[in-house]
């Protein structure tokens, strides 16, 4: 196991799931300057490490993430010339970048408070899996900032619709888990106490699958975001006819007559 400043990780190398896991309880998982920089940094390693197959991130104790620390980072900014704030919430959004980016999918675990910047790490996940105690909000505005944080309004709009998040967006008020459920921002509500070993299962599952069409499957859930219907479809008929080429596919088939499970490389 790995730790660093805010974070343990760990890796399963008979299923390829890495666990991240944030390791401030006292202080709810608060993200520092270097805690920030520290993760960004993991998920570009994790992306090109070999044998890592899929991610899962939490939080250890009563929270997931309760977002910058009050006086670490928040007190820290006050008085700050442009040009410094400026420096910080650019490598507050490498972060989130480095985990769209990111190849290998990522489920999140969530449990207690999941809020600001711990909520739009969260909804940066591919898939979020939650307790029952996973209360999530999008504070910013609550201290004078724009909801529209760290991806925020790119992100929340493509998971919940564009009017559910202007209104959490510009509230910021909490939602529990099982209204975060009804309106699709966590993928699931899972038994109490049993969210990170659901979500490693979960993870192991996509591990165990093929590797290189998940990768592409994340590349196409970003990047068609920006294109019209015409150039989606030829995108995904390039890269579903590329894809049939790959060994993956001829396992595939060879799995369907032989009448067992597949074995991707």
């Amino acid at each position: 196991m790995i730790e660093t400043k805010g974070f343990l990780s760990s890796h399963d190398h008979d299923t390829g799931v890495v666990t991240l896991t944030l390791n401030r309880p006292e202080r709810l998982n608060a993200l520092t300057f270097e805690i920030y920089d520290e993760l960004r940094r993991t998920f570009e390693a994790l992306d090109i490490e070999p044998g890592v197959r899929a991610i899962v991130l939490t939080g250890a104790g009563k929270a997931f993430c309760s977002g910058g620390d009050v006086h670490g980072i928040i007190g820290a900014l006050v008085g700050q010339d442009y040009r410094k704030l400026l420096d910080f919430t650019r490598m507050t959004c490498a972060l989130i970048l480095a985990m769209r980016r990111c190849r290998r999918p990522i489920v999140a675990a969530l449990n207690g408070t999941v809020a600001g910047a711990g909520a739009v790490i969260a909804a940066a996940a591919d898939i979020r899996l939650a307790d029952p105690s996973a209360r999530i909000a999008f504070l910013f505005v609550r201290v004078g900032l724009s909801g529209a944080d760290m991806g925020a309004a790119w992100l929340l709009p493509r998971i919940v619709g564009h009017g559910r998040a202007s209104e959490l967006l510009m509230t910021g008020d909490f939602i529990e888990a099982d209204e975060a459920h009804r309106i699709g921002l966590y993928n699931r509500v899972v038994a109490e106490g049993t969210v990170v070993a659901e979500a490693q299962a979960l993870a192991a599952r996509l591990a165990a699958g093929p590797a290189f069409a998940i990768e592409i499957t994340k590349d196409a859930l970003n990047r068609e975001a920006h294109m019209d219907l015409p150039s989606a479809l030829e995108s995904e008929a390039q890269v579903q006819a590329s894809l049939m080429t790959h060994l993956d596919f001829y396992e595939a088939y060879e799995a369907l007559r032989a009448k067992r499970p597949p074995r991707f490389v």
